[in-house]
């Protein structure tokens, strides 16, 4: 057979019988021939068959991408970045925030506590006790809380099927057996089924009765407070005033409200201290024992002594009312003062108000109108002209002046409160029949200049710094202002006013042989630690020469004579047998609103009196606002001052003058 020609580079075929390969191309592998297993081998009889040789086995190849070396590497970038960001937070709270942290857990574990200072009491001039604290509990219940704690499923069983309602019922029963009146129960009931987060249950609460209730009842809380006890009542109320406890304020405590309570308030209130303890995290109220500890300890307030001598206090309080409600007058005022100190023994008001009971405090009867409340003198302002007449040495008592009916003194017409024609009167007789026309003769030989510093000198106008709140200085007008008539007005106790307190510190000046010391109502302090810190005595001024004064009261003890006719003075019923008395009405007249002019029918009157003339003891003011009836001071106030000498003459043992003060001419001619 022919030999075919070589094929193409697919279907080509040599003449070896095998198909073509390209160049390009590697020739097929070699395959190794198949391998036999080895035979298999008989152990000899009587020998152990050998263990099988374990071979290694072949690890599968695996598919492409399963390669687990990049999901390692990211798992440990993740791992290294977690440790570095816990480490950097580490850092971050041992090292920057530690202190923040450690203050904000210190306060989550803490609570601090006020320890309210002992408040100081203040006593009468013989340390008898007119205000003191005493410790009371204000007993509290958060009912929103009691009544889910009560009803919760884990504690419900524990209250054998009590119901709330019940148990808030055995609450208030017991709170009102053991209190007693001052509890309402519907109001407690009420309180206790509200749904309020806190509310106080009662606020004056014995220690001892509280600390029963919440040993009953854990549930409710006790405050630790104080109250004030006043245990005359209302006697010197208007002076002492009244303090409460009081939460409004940065310290909680017991602080004044009115009078020396509130203006003396730094003084006796003290300084509050502090307490720390460890309380159970987000429950101030479940103390860690032993965990208490005071960081600031309290400072007890001072206690202040007073001038007031509380049982003359008492009496001039009573006769001063019963004196208003018998002569119908509108209000009244009264005071006493030590002649020679100017110390204050009774300052009283006929309305006042029972400090312990908060319900009797009314805007009429809070205030203090003795040092408040000025009003026109009327003659008892006299005096002054008296003190420039006689120690400028113009007249003497026994000088005779011409004294008119009535005079012009520029568009006023001056009269006497009775109609007279011209008498001749002494400088004695125009003091003791009181004569507005006598007065005016006597200050017309002063002059204006001379009566305005004697006036100045007497304190009229100024504060006395008597030492109470809302003292007023009363009013003066400047010279600069007086028109023709006001010094026909100002000799004879109108067109100025004073406080009853003002008044009888003028008479105070005549009665110390013409030095005036200043009132004052503040005896004493006592510090914390005991020690007495007396008031200082305010430097006395000197009005008129001591031979002035005398002679002013000698003069002046002929308004109490009683010799008949036209020789009586004008208060014979202030004498009081045994002891001779200085002393001058007043009668002025008040301001009519409706016309602006002085009222006929409403008058203001008073006496200043010394006890007694010959050995100045005390100096008594007495003021009644508009007596009915139209009723003068010789029937009204005269008769009060009677009353409350004799009192003060058997409390102090005065004793009697050596001898009656002579009848003085008042009335030369008439």
């Amino acid at each position: 057979m022919p030999r075919q020609p070589p094929t193409g580079p697919v279907g080509r075929s040599y003449p070896s019988g095998r198909p073509y390969q390209s160049a390009r191309q590697p020739p097929p592998a070699r395959q190794p021939p198949p391998r036999e297993p080895p035979p298999r081998q008989t152990a000899p009889a009587g020998r152990r068959r050998p263990a099988p040789v374990a071979r290694p086995r072949r690890r599968k190849k695996k598919a492409v991408g399963q390669n687990p070396k990049p999901r390692i590497m990211i798992g440990r970038i993740l791992m290294i970045a977690a440790l570095v960001l816990a480490g950097l937070k580490l850092v971050d709270i041992q090292g920057l925030q530690a202190p923040d942290l450690s203050a904000k857990a210190q306060k989550q574990s803490l609570h601090y506590l006020t320890i309210p200072a002992q408040r100081g009491t203040i006593t009468d001039r013989d340390g008898t006790q007119l205000a003191f604290n005493v410790d009371i509990r204000a007993l509290t219940a958060e009912p929103k809380n009691m009544r889910k704690n009560w009803n919760a499923a884990s504690v419900a069983l524990a209250h054998k099927g009590i119901s709330y309602e019940q148990h808030t019922q055995t609450i208030a029963d017991e709170m009102a057996r053991l209190i007693g009146a001052s509890i309402d129960e519907p109001t407690l009931l009420s309180q206790l089924r509200s749904n309020v987060t806190f509310v106080y249950l009662a606020k004056a609460v014995d220690p001892t009765v509280a600390a029963k209730i919440t040993s009953d009842f854990p549930e409710l809380g006790s405050e630790v407070r104080s109250q004030r006890e006043y245990p005359e009542g209302p006697v010197a109320a208007n002076v002492i005033g009244m303090a409460n406890w009081r939460t409004n304020l940065p310290v909680a405590g017991v602080h004044g409200i009115i009078g020396l309570e509130s203006s003396m308030d730094s003084v006796l209130a003290g300084q509050s201290g502090r307490e720390a303890m460890n309380t159970e995290q987000g429950d101030n109220a479940v103390v860690i024992p032993n965990s208490q500890r005071v960081l600031q300890q309290a400072v007890p307030g001072q206690d202040v002594q007073l001038t007031i001598d509380v049982d003359l206090q008492y009496v001039v309080q009573q006769k001063l009312a019963e004196y208003v409600s018998k002569t119908g007058a509108k209000r009244g005022s009264a005071v006493v003062l030590d002649a020679h100190t100017g110390e204050v023994y009774a300052l009283a008001n006929d309305v006042t108000f029972n400090p312990n009971d908060p319900g009797t405090v009314t805007n009429a009867n809070a205030g203090d109108p003795a040092i408040t409340t000025p009003f026109e003198p009327g003659s008892v302002n006299k005096v002054v002209t008296a003190a420039a007449a006689i120690d400028g040495g113009f007249v003497t008592p026994t000088t005779i002046v011409d004294v008119p009916g009535q005079f012009q003194n520029g568009d006023k017409v001056v009269r006497d409160d009775w109609s007279h024609g011209d008498w001749k009167m002494t400088v004695t007789g125009i003091f003791a029949k009181s004569s507005n026309v006598g007065a005016d003769e006597l200050a017309k030989q002063v002059g204006p200049q001379n009566f305005d510093q004697m006036l100045m000198k007497m304190g009229i106008g100024q504060k006395t710094g008597v030492g109470l709140p809302g003292e007023s200085a009363g009013y003066v007008p400047p010279m600069s202002k007086w028109s023709a008539s006001t010094f026909g007005n100002l000799p004879i106790g109108q067109g100025l006013s004073m406080t009853v307190v003002q008044l009888a510190d003028m008479y105070q000046a005549i009665a110390n042989d013409g030095l005036r010391v200043p009132p004052r109502i503040i005896k004493s302090v006592t510090k914390p630690d005991g020690t007495v810190v007396p008031t200082p005595a305010p430097a006395g001024v000197r009005v008129i020469s001591p031979q002035s004064a005398q002679t002013i009261r000698m003069m002046m003890r002929s308004v109490t004579q009683k010799a008949g006719g036209l020789q009586d003075g004008t208060a014979p019923l202030a004498a009081l047998p045994g002891y001779q008395i200085s002393g001058k009405t007043g009668t002025g007249q008040q301001v009519d609103p409706a016309c602006g002019c002085y009222s006929r029918t409403k008058n203001t009157v008073t006496f200043a009196g010394i006890l007694s003339a010959d050995n100045p003891r005390f100096v008594v003011g007495v003021m009644l606002d508009n007596p009915a009836n139209n009723q003068v001071a010789g029937q009204t106030a005269a008769p009060l001052f009677h009353e409350l000498a004799s009192y003060l003459a058997q409390r102090y043992d005065i004793p009697v003058s050596t001898g009656t003060a002579p009848y003085m001419t008042l009335v030369a001619q008439g």
